[in-house]
């Protein structure tokens, strides 16, 4: 909990917010850079362990993301067959920022690697191209992880 507000008021600082919702802290956007946060639960739900946030994030091609581990024990790393052709896959160390620019339009799948059984998985879509999608979709999952991306995909679809 600590962590987080301690992440949310730097950010808060930065981004010139106020600080009264701070137990959930917010992605930061900005032109061009955005972040997920790598959280324990999901803010005001107890019932759901390891999120990240937010699961869906839409960028342009060009923009980076920064992974944040606004709590301990996650990383971020790229799901092998859920990412666009000529697109440079990533495995980010546990607790530490991970800043990736996406320069190829598509579906990229991403994936806590401790937590990936238990569900906490992502998607980017980057640019308005789903020519993947039907790749991303054959891929298989364990565990909960299975679901959750079942569940995330059917989002794009609709």
């Amino acid at each position: 909990m600590h962590t987080r507000r301690n992440f949310f008021l730097s950010m808060s600082a930065l981004a010139g917010v106020g600080t009264a919702a701070w137990a959930c802290p917010a992605p930061v956007a900005q032109e061009n850079q955005h972040s997920i946060l790598m959280l324990n639960a999901a803010c005001g739900e107890d019932n759901t362990p390891n999120v990240f946030e937010p699961a869906i994030l839409r960028v342009n091609v060009g923009d980076s993301v920064t992974f944040v581990p606004t709590d301990a024990g996650h990383n971020s790393a790229s799901k092998r067959g859920m990412i666009p052709d000529g697109a440079d896959p990533w495995n980010g160390a546990v607790d530490e920022n991970l800043t990736i620019t996406f320069t190829v339009p598509g579906i990229y799948g991403h994936i806590c690697v401790p937590h990936y059984e238990w569900g906490m998985v992502g998607l980017i879509v980057v640019g308005d191209d789903l020519s993947n999608l039907a790749s991303v979709k054959k891929v298989r999952h364990p565990g909960q992880a299975r679901k959750t991306f079942r569940a995330l995909l059917k989002t794009l679809e609709t």
